[in-house]
């Protein structure tokens, strides 16, 4: 009698592929293809970035990248010293000090500290400063005459005079600060001592400026840090790294931002009219702008698994690195129908452009009012403005990890 063949055991699961992602430079504000079939095809994936070491998870769908980012299961600070696959040789921020890179509790003895500078006083008391720099920065565009270039004449100088301000830098000092802000935002082509060099200068430039206002308080930022490392809140390399933080976002990434929004507006002229029509809409269409730009290219800061968690279906063991791709979930479908349409009446307003949860941007109040003062100076300015160029030919930034343009030729 024949004996019953042996049973075949079932074969182990394949492990997860890991993509390459090369995060190339992308047209205008063209959505990442990559991000466009991830999210699709499979919304927790692995990839590869074009640094470091290893792999990691990608999470792009809207609820995924909420969950990960409120669920103290994913560290910031267990990424501290490890050799990651990542968008750039050097990390921007410092890694053992400031907001970027600690969790709770700690994290939330440093926000509270630098929420004491983003206050509703400090935001009425920057934004009639606001809107007259503004204004003299469009009275100058209106002097040179059309064409001309609207990133050089507003979009450029205009964040940086409003982050002067509030951190307390001198004018005559801030070209030098306005020059670092934009290396360490520098992409994949610095080398990892270029991109140390920079951060020491910029460290050393911040310490001499807390030192000054040690001396001097005033109520800017550094005033707020320089007071907090004295009383013992904070040390000193805290108050750098967080005015580091501050003086990054609110340069060089406001700038490419306000610029993408403006460019936004002028490639839909109809949403352009509205907005002189119905100026009561612009705090609504700032967040539909800022939830339809693709801010950034890429992802940002990792985190950790501390344990064994579910994503999305997907079993994330402890000790993997997660990244959040805060730019997909702001075109999930499942959230907000037709994404890649430019819609002020848009009912969902709750996107991830300042992130979510304990690291959610302490900023967001700043830029928002920053992009309310420009886009509503240049329409009272310049209510028939438009580009001087075909779309096409505006020119944005390459090689960069915030995506905005180089130049944005008008004429009004």
């Amino acid at each position: 009698m024949p004996l019953d063949p042996a049973p075949v055991p079932p074969a182990a699961p394949s492990p997860p592929r890991v993509r390459f992602w090369p995060v190339d430079d992308l047209p205008a504000l063209d959505p990442d293809p990559f991000l466009d079939e991830v999210l699709r095809d499979e919304p927790v994936t692995r990839i590869r970035l074009p640094h470091g070491d290893g792999h990691a998870w990608l999470i792009t769908r809207y609820e995924d990248v909420r969950f990960v980012t409120s669920d103290p299961r994913f560290s910031r600070e267990q990424v501290v010293g490890r050799d990651v696959t990542s968008m750039r040789p050097a990390p921007v921020a410092s890694q053992t000090a400031g907001l970027q890179y600690i969790d709770p509790p700690r994290h939330n003895r440093l926000r509270r500290v630098v929420a004491r500078a983003f206050t509703g006083r400090s935001m009425q008391r920057l934004r009639p400063l606001a809107e007259r720099r503004a204004a003299e920065l469009l009275d100058g565009m209106e002097r040179a005459g059309a064409p001309a270039d609207l990133m050089e004449h507003l979009h450029g100088p205009f964040p940086i005079a409003v982050i002067r301000d509030f951190l307390g830098v001198e004018e005559k000092d801030w070209h030098r600060w306005a020059e670092t802000g934009e290396a360490l935002l520098s992409a994949g082509a610095e080398s990892k001592e270029r991109a140390a060099q920079v951060a020491r200068d910029n460290r050393a430039r911040i310490a001499e400026l807390l030192r000054r206002r040690g001396a001097e308080p005033r109520e800017d930022l550094a005033g707020v840090l320089a007071q907090a490392v004295t009383a013992g809140e904070i040390t000193d390399d805290e108050a750098i790294s967080l005015a580091t933080a501050v003086q990054v976002s609110g340069g060089h990434a406001v700038r490419n931002n306000s610029g993408s929004m403006m460019y936004a507006l002028l490639t839909h002229p109809g949403h352009l009219a509205r907005l002189r029509r119905e100026r009561e809409l612009l705090p609504r269409a700032v967040d539909e702008l800022l939830r339809y730009v693709p801010h950034r290219n890429g992802v940002g800061i990792p985190r950790v698994a501390v344990e064994d968690v579910t994503v999305g279906g997907q079993l994330i063991r402890a000790g993997e690195v997660v990244y959040n791709a805060y730019v997909a979930a702001n075109r999930d479908p499942e959230v907000f129908p037709d994404p890649d349409a430019l819609d002020f009446d848009r009912e969902n307003r709750a996107h991830l452009a300042f992130g979510h949860g304990p690291h959610h941007c302490l900023a967001a109040v700043m830029a928002r009012m920053e992009a309310e003062v420009v886009i509503g100076a240049v329409l009272t300015r310049f209510p028939g403005i438009r580009l001087a160029v075909p779309p096409e030919e505006v020119e944005f930034q390459r090689q960069g990890l915030i995506r905005g343009p180089r130049t944005l030729p008008v004429t009004w």
